[in-house]
């Protein structure tokens, strides 16, 4: 029985678009940067991070999803085939603290609102 390992969100900017789902998700972070991870990407001619074309965010060991953002071409262009439904205790506010992290109101209903991350991948915070 397959079970999720990642999740992988092609971005034009990695590292800023990590930045925004890190915060916006309960417990997560950009993995950090070791000795050893900037020397890869330093031999891949990358030397800094904001540059990185595959940015992890992470709960922590073991915990998954952990979520990839993968630099890509073009931009987004179109309606988004699959999308996170997220949740929070008080939802009114956490629409608020994510267009606070650029996200953007895209639709309103009564029992979900459909969002826009900066790059315009769709999501939505269930009521």
């Amino acid at each position: 029985m397959a079970r999720i390992h990642d999740v992988v969100v092609d971005s034009r900017h990695p590292a800023s678009l990590a930045r925004f789902w890190a915060a916006a998700l309960d417990g997560y972070q950009v993995a950090p940067y070791d000795q050893a991870e900037l020397e890869r990407l330093r031999g891949d001619g990358i030397d800094d991070p904001e540059d990185d074309p595959n940015v992890l965010v992470e709960a922590g060991p073991g915990v998954r999803p952990r979520f990839f953002f993968s630099l890509v071409p073009e931009e987004k262009v179109v309606k988004n085939r699959m999308h996170l439904d997220l949740t929070a205790d008080d939802p009114a506010a956490e629409v608020r603290r994510l267009v606070g992290l650029g996200a953007r109101v895209l639709a309103e209903y009564e029992d979900w609102v459909t969002m826009a991350d900066p790059e315009g991948n769709e999501f939505c915070v269930m009521r």
